[in-house]
C-alpha cells in the first residue's frame, strides 16, 4: 500500500536532485555524494534512538521524520525507491523474523 505523503516526498526529492545546491538542502545532499547522505542517515538514526530513550513522543516523531527523509534521499541517490522497500517488506510478510534472517545469504 502506497502512502501519499511519502510518495509526494519522494517526488519532491527527485525533482530537487538537479536544483542548485545553494537553493535546496536536498540538492546539496546529492552534490555532497552518497557517503555524506549515508552519514546523515546514520546521524538521524542515532538522534531517533536518543529521542526514543528520552521517552518524548514528539521528539521521536520529529527525528523519525528526519530519518525517513534522509533515507528517501539515500534511496533516490542509489536509483531505488520506497516502492522497492515496500516490495521487500511484502516479500517478508508472513515470514517469521528468525526464519527470514536464517534464509539470508552471507
Amino acid at each position: 500500500m502506497a502512502d501519499p505523503i511519502l510518495d509526494r516526498l519522494e517526488t519532491t526529492i527527485r525533482a530537487r536532485r538537479d536544483a542548485p545546491a545553494d537553493a535546496s538542502y536536498t540538492a546539496s545532499l546529492f552534490t555532497k555524494g552518497r557517503t555524506k547522505i549515508a552519514q546523515k542517515v546514520g546521524e538521524e538514526a542515532v538522534e531517533t534512538v536518543i529521542a526514543a530513550c528520552s521517552g518524548d513522543g514528539a521528539s521521536i516523531v520529529y527525528e523519525a521524520a528526519d530519518l525517513l527523509f534522509h533515507l528517501a534521499v539515500l534511496l533516490a541517490d542509489a536509483g531505488l525507491s520506497l516502492k522497492d522497500v515496500r516490495a521487500e517488506l511484502e516479500r517478508r510478510e508472513g515470514v517469521g523474523g528468525l526464519v527470514e534472517k536464517a534464509g539470508r545469504t552471507a
